[in-house]
């Protein structure tokens, strides 16, 4: 194969300059938007339907091809989910982790009882292939932006896990691009699939429950501890990679285990972002337009003081809307008083309250003031929201399709800045007004310039 140096970091460079001469590719018909200088492979423009193991049920021409960025727990359940896709292939999969890559390889090749599965340890491979339509991302925080940047500059449509980056820059610069090249952008926040969540948000937007005054917000809280004693690099991780555009230190064994480092700063928000942006979002999606206007926002969060882990491992943040909306946003455990009137007892949660009743939801169920309420039908002419029944599902229709998706990069957008805003406003420990039309916070440069990262050459946005 050949890859434009452009698409490579300048310390991989020489390497790939030794590369054999490219084979030609015929370009599909799928509306194909290229990068130009990207990659041209060795592998078939239209793979034969015995090749998939899925012959009979989808022509090979009309599947969405797809590569997948991250192939950990989390990547590896997406995978898993992008395998029973009958309207998608597989066809390659990246992780900075040996083990992970070679498990997914064998993974793929299982399902579909071939060996035709590419995997590798650049990104860059996958986003640069011409034959991949589609890629998911489910990489470590920090990555998500750069790998979704990526893939969207080569005319790919993405499915890109939550939260969506370490940075509202970061956000910014993802959404012109996904305006710019007209691509398909799917956020993880897969509560937009579930019919309950569905329910609740077309209640409050009928106003069923009156007018809108009040949500409730609550989320699993964050860990702390953590080594930060310095050991070698283990043989099975590329660590240059794996920081990529996180500032460099040394690595310490709890560093890039999943059951740490999205409690550290410097590659997440801890589950303020990484949980909160669940139950978050459905608040946005029931809200609508009242979340659209200027918002203070104000609270106090606890932060690590020994240990790996520096993200607030509790919180409480009020956000007051000037249209008179008022959300609670807080860690788990949910106040009594919110217990006992929703009878939500899991470790997260969205409730409306409004001036005629409420609506409480979470993955396990739905509650309402009036139960009659769960069993009220819309009525023509009354506002319907996106229906879609499976996250996967649905991207790869709208890939296929070219339509847009039930979670877009604007909603992405707008739910992750809840996120960041709300850390922001406990780490400065004060009140702060942010303005959700220009994205920064009203005459405070302090503020403003947490709303951007340091990004470790030769990775930018």
């Amino acid at each position: 194969m050949r890859i434009s140096l452009s698409l490579v970091p300048r310390w991989r460079r020489k390497e790939y300059r030794s590369m054999n001469k490219p084979h030609t590719l015929t370009r599909r018909e799928f509306g194909r938007c290229t990068l130009a200088g990207a990659v041209a492979t060795a592998f078939p423009t239209i793979i034969p339907s015995s090749a998939l193991g899925l012959a009979g049920t989808t022509a090979p021409s009309n599947r969405v091809v797809v590569g997948c960025i991250g192939v950990g727990d989390r990547g590896g359940y997406l995978l898993e989910t992008m395998l029973q896709q009958k309207g998608a292939q597989v066809v390659a999969v990246c992780d900075v982790k040996k083990d992970r890559r070679e498990k997914a390889l064998a993974m793929v090749n299982d399902y579909y009882g071939n060996r035709d599965c590419a995997d590798y340890l650049e990104h860059e491979h996958i986003t640069g292939r011409e034959d991949i339509d589609a890629c998911v991302i489910a990489s470590c925080d920090h990555w998500h932006a750069l790998h979704s940047l990526a893939a969207t500059k080569a005319g790919k449509g993405v499915y890109c896990e939550k939260p969506l980056s370490v940075s509202l820059e970061q956000n910014r610069a993802l959404c012109a691009e996904v305006r710019r090249k007209k691509t398909v952008f799917q956020f993880g926040t897969q509560q937009r699939s579930d019919a309950k969540f569905l329910q609740a948000c077309e209640l409050v937007r009928n106003r069923r429950i009156g007018d809108l005054k009040a949500i409730n917000v609550w989320s699993p809280a964050s860990s702390s501890g953590g080594s930060l004693e310095p050991v070698p690099v283990p043989g099975n991780l590329d660590y240059e990679r794996w920081l990529g555009p996180a500032s460099f230190t040394p690595y310490t064994k709890d560093r890039d285990s999943n059951a740490w480092w999205w409690f550290i700063e410097d590659y997440a928000l801890g589950f303020i972002a990484g949980w909160g942006i669940h139950p978050l979002d459905i608040a946005l999606w029931g809200a609508g337009a009242l979340m659209h206007t200027p918002v203070i926002v104000e609270g106090t969060g606890v932060f690590p003081t020994e240990g790996l882990c520096n993200t607030a491992t509790s919180w409480k943040i009020t956000l007051r809307y000037s249209g008179g909306l008022e959300i609670d946003y807080r860690s788990e455990p949910a106040p009594k008083e919110w217990v006992e009137r929703y009878g939500l007892t899991d470790s997260h949660g969205t409730a409306f309250e409004g001036t005629d009743g409420w609506v409480a939801v979470n993955r396990n169920t739905i509650s309402a003031s009036d139960t009659g309420l769960l069993n009220d039908t819309l009525k023509e002419g009354e506002i319907h929201l996106y229906k879609s029944t499976h996250h996967i599902k649905n991207f790869v229709e709208s890939v296929r399709d070219k339509k847009d998706p039930v979670s877009p990069i604007e909603e992405a957008v707008n739910g992750d800045a809840l996120c960041h805003i709300s850390d922001i406003a406990i780490r400065l420990k004060r009140p702060l007004q942010y303005d959700t039309v220009s994205e920064c916070f009203i005459n405070d440069e302090e503020a403003n310039a947490r709303l951007t990262r340091p990004i470790r050459g030769p990775w930018g946005v």
